[in-house]
């Protein structure tokens, strides 16, 4: 579990995530009889069918042999597809869809009266990721007191940003000796979340107290706070110079305006066969998100267009295990935590209460 935190065992957590995708999945696509109208409409594909992006999607109505409708309308996640004069159907092109479940929806017309019928698709990343590794170029040292939920670097320091209910911080770090420069302190009723730097403002997500914190870059003064409501909790954030990407323990991330912090849209994180739930720490390194996952040694390459894997880097023995002390909890000080130089093309990895900062290089396979 998180420091702190009261989650499910993966086991439990498991079966909760297939139960409420099934029902999910279960009332999108049941079909729907159209008011006043003795017309039975179904639509394929079946719900809960899976692609991969570049597949081509048949969606047709199929209607009773006695009913004959003047038009039909398909849309997907709201954006119109197309329209057809008969129940032909039409050809649904994925190669540039977003990933992640996909609602569908056609509005069948007749007799002056209309009827949605919907279906979905689970649409996954088109080939798999790339197998990378890493070979560790030099280290530095790191707190062991910092449960790392947020690392950005920027202008020669470090920005942190440290969860615990007792010890949530944000701070500037020298590199070269760990050491904190400037620290605020967090009220105990918060837990300190992901952070980026905006301009002359750091900005700082909380874990399930729908808070967000805007401080003075220089100071790290208390500038003003906002109500978080997206996503299921706060965990990474990152900025691409536009926008900010926010994760919430599932397989999302958000797409929030840089000044007002409301949601703009969202991905949903996929390899070619699955949904990749508990995203973590985020960076944006040359137009790509770079995600740890949570209680893993992964960090993932997503494109932030469609939310497909192309790289998965094995972060595995970063920290031998022969080298952490004993009487620790290790399932929850793992692997978070990832900053980029973009001066010198430097990235850094650290992990909760680890002792080291690594600079790393990512190699292929």
């Amino acid at each position: 579990m998180r420091f702190g935190r009261q989650v499910p065992n993966s086991m439990m957590n498991n079966k909760l995530k297939i139960f409420f995708a099934a029902a999910l999945l279960l009332a999108f696509g049941c079909k729907q009889k159209p008011s006043g109208s003795g017309a039975d409409y179904t639509i394929s594909p079946e719900a809960g069918t899976t692609y991969k992006a570049g597949d081509v999607v048949k969606i047709k109505v199929n209607v009773p042999a006695d009913s004959k409708p003047d038009s039909v309308v398909y849309s997907i996640e709201q954006t119109r597809l197309g329209l057809g004069k008969d129940t032909s159907g039409i050809s649904l092109k994925t190669d540039t869809i977003p990933l992640g479940i996909k609602l569908i929806t056609a509005k069948v017309y007749q007799g002056g009266k209309s009827q949605d019928v919907s279906t979905n698709i689970l649409l996954l990343a088109g080939k798999a990721p790339e197998a990378y590794t890493y070979k560790v170029e030099k280290t530095y040292p790191h707190d062991t007191s910092s449960y790392t939920e947020g690392l950005q670097y920027q202008d020669g320091v470090f920005y942190e940003s440290t969860g615990d209910y007792e010890h949530s911080t944000i701070r500037k770090v020298d590199p070269n000796t760990g050491k904190a420069l400037v620290v605020t302190k967090l009220d105990k009723k918060y837990f300190g979340e992901g952070l980026s730097v905006v301009g002359d403002k750091v900005i700082q997500l909380t874990y399930r107290e729908k808070v967000g914190f805007v401080y003075d870059k220089n100071t790290l003064k208390l500038l003003n706070t906002f109500v978080n409501n997206v996503g299921v909790e706060g965990w990474g954030m990152c900025f691409d110079g536009k926008k900010l990407y926010m994760d919430d323990s599932t397989n999302k991330i958000w797409f929030l305006n840089k000044d007002t912090y409301q949601e703009m849209g969202s991905i949903n994180v996929c390899d070619d066969k699955k949904q990749i739930d508990s995203v973590n720490e985020l960076e944006y390194i040359d137009g790509k998100l770079y995600a740890n996952v949570y209680q893993t040694d992964d960090i993932l390459v997503i494109n932030p267009k469609t939310g497909a894997v192309e790289q998965k880097i094995n972060m595995k023995n970063l920290y031998p295990e022969s080298e952490r002390p004993t009487g620790r909890d290790w399932s929850n000080n793992v692997l978070n935590g990832i900053a980029y130089d973009a001066a010198t093309k430097r990235i850094f990895v650290t992990g909760k209460k680890w002792p080291k900062m690594y600079q790393v290089k990512f190699v292929k396979i």
